[in-house]
């Protein structure tokens, strides 16, 4: 557990090339082999691996399917898209809450979510009118 853990955290300090070197590695293939899982040219992967080229959107998708992370974790470097300071020992706080209790909160913040969500929605199709 503390080594899966120590490798995410190098992982996320690292460019998309040294991530793809270092999942590839950590995986035991070749270029050959993990161009083969990824569905992409061993050429593509070269240069991906060498930051010469950036894969494309659909690239990104067959590298975070085949290597079995999220295109966030592939493309994000650590912090970028994890929640502030304040919200983040909330939800610390939420997660040591009983079931039932968390589950009116995701509830609660759901509807805020989607109110949010509808005004912005309606103030978009109004100012169009």
């Amino acid at each position: 557990m503390y080594i899966m853990a120590t490798l995410i955290r190098t992982l996320l300090m690292m460019s998309l090339a040294k991530r793809l070197i270092t999942l590839r590695k950590e995986k035991g293939l070749t270029q050959q082999q993990m161009a083969d899982v990824l569905g992409v040219h061993v050429n593509s992967l070269k240069k991906y691996e060498a930051g010469q080229a950036q894969p494309s959107l659909e690239a990104i998708k067959k590298i975070a399917v085949g290597l079995h992370v999220s295109t966030d974790f592939l493309l994000f470097e650590e912090h970028e898209r994890d929640p502030g300071d304040d919200l983040a020992l909330q939800l610390e706080a939420i997660s040591q809450m009983p079931e039932g209790e968390q589950m009116v909160i995701r509830e609660v913040l759901e509807s805020l979510i989607i109110k949010y969500q509808s005004r912005r929605w309606d103030s978009g199709r109004q100012a169009v009118k």
